[in-house]
């Protein structure tokens, strides 16, 4: 019976976490809890193992050394800067100015209002990179309005969850920054594949609002003119974006030369300023070549853009690591808030708040699961993962299957980073074996719980609605 016990220690570690987290322990709690109580039954049934048990006490002492680790872990140092970053935005009124700006551009059109709020929520996570904040923020604020103007409730409250949860994918994701480091992979590469997946999700959610806004346009009606203060002038708007471009055309090619391939970003750098500081003048001076609309679409998109550029471009051409970009990005969004005159001492401190308790969070789980992981591996749990998914009819496709069903069922009751820090080190094995690229197992990962997060009945983004 001991030799039983002692050969089928892993699925028995497995299960009894499982259990523990069912009944509802703390996550951190239930696997350092489970750690240590089988480390102790480990290194007593390791004669009784034939060496599959590895565990024996001085291994205990390596822990301090593991938690030094964790501690000095320069990635997750960018998980503060943009919790930090995303909580200054969100408390500045950013997603209120955006989705003003963007509800008027397309307002006259059945589904404007819906519209706006995809792109906001896209915007929102290329500059938070925190769910709640994007879904919290999205709610409070358009709701309301989507509900005012006879928006359909069911669809308002969907098109909200949806694109507040492509904070998930989009970067600086959070959740791609704890993917990366625990597939041992770069941060840079992690974004890089996701971006293109992302602006794919947005495009579909857009597409889905097309559908319903032609075959059932009562769910989804225009403004009404008195609504759209702002009045025309997308002509105006589409000018001031060619010129835009042909500066930024004509700034790269004279700086080619010099430049080589960074000529691109600073060509697009100098149109940019150029619009925007015309903008300004035009709106101060009253020059008045250009219509409100454009005005406000311009000012209002464009900082936001340059942050998004301050923070992902410097990490994607090499400029800066992610925990650099994080940095900038709370800085800059620091400056934006100022700017705007809503840089308030409760602002500040809220920020610093969420950020401190998302870190504190975050340690303690690293620390219980590396208390889990340091007894799991041994008692050969790896090995154990390894042969129960390798050995999984249909090669790399249903290995894919089968971890993708499993995520999106544990994405229903449990968050993201007990996912991540649980079982995502235990598919580096098999999917290597398989010759599955981890950046690419990343994205998919990440894509399945922003579905798994709205999905009833336990979709979390829902609870933040």
């Amino acid at each position: 019976m001991i030799e039983l016990i002692a050969h089928n220690m892993a699925p028995i570690i497995f299960a009894s976490l499982v259990i523990f987290l069912l009944i509802g322990y703390p996550v951190s709690f239930a696997l350092a809890a489970n750690g240590l109580i089988f480390f102790v039954i480990g290194v007593w049934l390791a004669p009784y193992s034939n060496g599959e048990i590895t565990l024996d006490w001085p291994l205990l002492g390596t822990m301090p050394q593991r938690l030094w680790g964790i501690l000095s872990n320069e990635t997750l140092l960018a998980i503060p800067f943009f919790t930090f970053m995303g909580i200054i935005l969100e408390r500045s009124g950013m997603a209120e100015d955006l989705l003003d700006t963007i509800g008027q551009l397309f307002g006259p059109i059945r589904g404007g209002l819906a519209f706006a709020v995809i792109l906001v929520g896209a915007l929102l996570a290329a500059t938070t990179g925190v769910v709640a904040a994007s879904v919290i923020a999205m709610g409070l604020i358009s709701l309301p309005i989507m509900l005012r103007y006879g928006y359909d409730r069911q669809t308002a409250t969907g098109v909200i969850a949806a694109s507040g949860t492509l904070a998930q994918i989009i970067p600086p994701s959070l959740v791609l920054i704890i993917l990366a480091d625990q597939l041992g992979r770069s941060v840079g590469d992690m974004y890089a594949g996701a971006m293109i997946p992302g602006l794919i999700l947005t495009g579909m959610y857009m597409g889905y609002i097309c559908m319903i806004a032609i075959f059932q346009p009562h769910r989804v009606p225009a403004l009404p003119p008195e609504a759209r203060t702002l009045g025309g002038g997308v002509t105006s708007l589409l000018v001031a974006i060619a010129v835009g471009v042909g500066i930024g055309y004509a700034a790269h090619v004279w700086a080619y030369e010099d430049w080589g391939v960074n000529a691109d970003v600073l060509g697009a750098t100098i149109g940019v300023l150029v619009v925007y500081f015309y903008a300004l003048a035009d709106r101060y001076l009253k020059i008045n070549l250009l219509s409100r609309l454009a005005q406000q679409v311009i000012m209002v998109l464009i900082p936001p853009l340059a942050l998004i550029f301050l923070v992902l471009g410097t990490i994607f051409i090499g400029l800066a690591t992610p925990t650099e970009g994080g940095a900038m990005g709370a800085l800059g969004a620091m400056i934006l808030a100022w700017s705007k005159g809503r840089f308030k001492f409760p602002v500040l401190q809220s920020a610093l708040i969420a950020a401190t308790r998302l870190s504190a969070f975050v340690m303690f789980v690293l620390i219980g699961a590396r208390m889990f992981s340091l007894t799991f591996y041994g008692v050969n749990g790896h090995v154990w993962v390894e042969e129960l998914l390798t050995g999984v009819p249909g090669g790399q496709m249903g290995f894919l299957l089968v971890v993708n069903l499993i995520i999106f069922i544990l994405g229903f009751f449990i968050d993201f980073f007990e996912i991540a820090f649980i079982l995502v080190p235990l598919l580096i094995a098999p999917a290597q074996n398989l010759g599955i690229d981890l950046i690419w197992l990343g994205v998919i990962i990440g894509v399945n719980l922003q579905t798994s997060f709205l999905t009833p009945p336990f979709g979390f983004a829902l609870f933040y609605l």
